[in-house]
């Protein structure tokens, strides 16, 4: 049995076993929910206009160079390397990470100086991680970047020092930030185990407790929004932390385990206090559907259909989100096929990178970037503020559409191909008389179209001169 289907079984269950919480699980509408402030439309469809964003992870799980936050869990997909050392003492160790958090080289200024040389529009930043290290100088906790080895250093307020590299570049700017907290006490308690992801108290028998939870969560984010600078995006993570009644297929899918109570933020609050600090942020709670996720974010993969509502594939650039030695990136082709793809389908691509601890990105990660910035710049009018088409994709061509109705047919060259004398589709034909041109190259090019198919012709010259390009753009008029 699959695990989406386990999860409708569970999800039966439950329902049959009738289950009382605060609210009884009752599965919620996917459907998703477009914002109706028109302040926060504007904002949005600015971010539909970006296309390709960075996700920076960075906290101490750097330091030893491991994954972000999940290795102090206890569930069964959790593997440690030591397996002597007691699951109390790894917590211990891995906290105490912070005493060895020193990022010296932390350059700020490279990090969006490379993201602008890929042709990235926008930054999500993680202000906290669900392991509850803060990136940012927080006055409601210790466990800070700012009260450790760097504290003293002049940008040891990191979050600040981020947002403020990208702003000054122009781009839109989002706050990452992990809605569990996995080091503070009023969602881990010690005097509980903590067997799972979950609040580890059952928060109907301590309500001071978890109030006490969503005050601070309330005061951090007030922080964020009120101390930092514009900011575009509040991106939520940690979508089990949620009202029991949006419990979904999608949540059940993970194979968590799901408290028998609601985790509660109050989320409309949340809103309404950083929109009042920030007119028409986008708000991210994401997987949660309604009117706090406004925009979708499937995670290391894309949606095999075309979608018109907004959304935004965060995938990364190796094979972690976070620094970890060795890590193997994709070459720059694999993204650049990735972001066709994503587009033409109505999405962006938020690409995860994340810098070393002494705070620098690695030679391969940036090296990567800047190919792929040099094939936008070249191609990035197919790219950006374009929209998705019902037709978006004949084969290895993809269509998009700007904002003049004008059309785009990009062609994917795969490793080991070159361009041929042809490019070929049945989709989304030029209008009669239509001149055809290639983005970067001078002059119009052949074509025809006969019983359906539209057949460009590429002249030898561009033929030789793009053969190691991992993609073409066409530009046209449709009919």
């Amino acid at each position: 049995m699959n695990r989406k289907s386990i999860g409708l079984v569970v999800l039966a269950l439950m329902i049959s076993l009738g289950i009382q919480a605060q609210n009884t699980i009752h599965p919620t509408s996917s459907e998703y929910e477009y914002p109706t402030d028109p302040k926060v439309q504007e904002k949005l469809e600015q971010w539909r206009d970006q296309k390709f964003g960075i996700l920076i992870h960075w906290g101490i799980y750097a330091v030893p160079g491991i994954v972000e936050s999940w290795s102090i869990v206890n569930e069964d997909w959790i593997n440690r390397k030591d397996t002597t050392q007691s699951y109390e003492d790894y917590k211990k160790w891995y906290w105490g990470l912070k005493d060895d958090f020193n990022p010296t080289g932390f350059n700020p200024e490279q990090w969006a100086d490379v993201a602008e040389k890929a042709g990235m529009k926008y930054v999500v930043f993680t202000t906290k991680h669900h392991d509850g290290f803060n990136m940012f100088d927080t006055q409601f906790t210790d466990y800070k970047i700012t009260d450790g080895p760097f504290k003293n250093n002049p940008k040891a307020d990191v979050a600040r020092y981020v947002f403020q590299a990208f702003r000054d570049k122009d781009m839109m700017i989002g706050a990452y930030y992990s809605k569990p907290d996995w080091h503070s006490q009023y969602f881990w308690w010690d005097y509980r185990a903590t067997p799972d992801r979950n609040v580890n108290y059952d928060i109907r028998k301590h309500p001071w407790r978890w109030n006490q939870f969503v005050n601070f969560t309330h005061n951090q984010l007030n922080e964020i929004t009120s101390k930092y600078g514009s900011i575009d995006i509040l991106w939520l993570d940690g979508g089990w932390v949620r009202p029991l009644e949006t419990v979904n297929e999608e949540v059940l899918s993970w194979g968590a385990p799901i408290p028998e109570f609601s985790q509660e933020i109050n989320m409309p609050k949340v809103a309404e206090m950083a929109r009042k600090n920030q007119e028409g942020i986008l708000i991210v709670d994401r997987t949660v559907h309604g009117p706090f996720e406004n925009y979708r974010t499937p995670e290391q993969g894309i949606p095999s259909t075309m979608s018109p509502d907004p959304w935004e594939s965060c995938i990364t650039l190796g094979g972690a989100w976070g620094y970890v030695p060795n890590d193997k990136f994709k070459p720059s082709r694999k993204v650049i096929h990735l972001l066709v793809e994503i587009v033409a389908k109505g999405g962006n691509l938020l690409l995860g990178v994340g810098p070393t601890a002494d705070g620098i990105f690695l030679p391969e990660q940036v090296s990567r970037l800047e190919e792929i910035g040099k094939w936008l710049e070249v191609n990035g009018q197919g790219i950006y503020e374009t929209r998705a088409i019902e037709t978006f994709q004949d084969g290895d061509v993809y269509f998009t559409q700007g904002k003049e109705k004008e059309l785009y047919a990009i062609l994917r060259i795969q490793e080991g191909e070159k361009l041929g004398e042809s490019i070929t589709w049945t989709l989304n034909p030029p209008k009669k008389g239509a001149k055809i041109q290639m983005l970067g190259q001078k002059g119009n090019l052949k074509w025809k179209t006969v019983d359906g198919k539209t057949v460009v012709y590429i002249p030898r010259s561009l033929q030789s001169k793009l053969a190691d390009s991992p993609a073409v753009v066409l530009t046209y008029s449709g009919e």
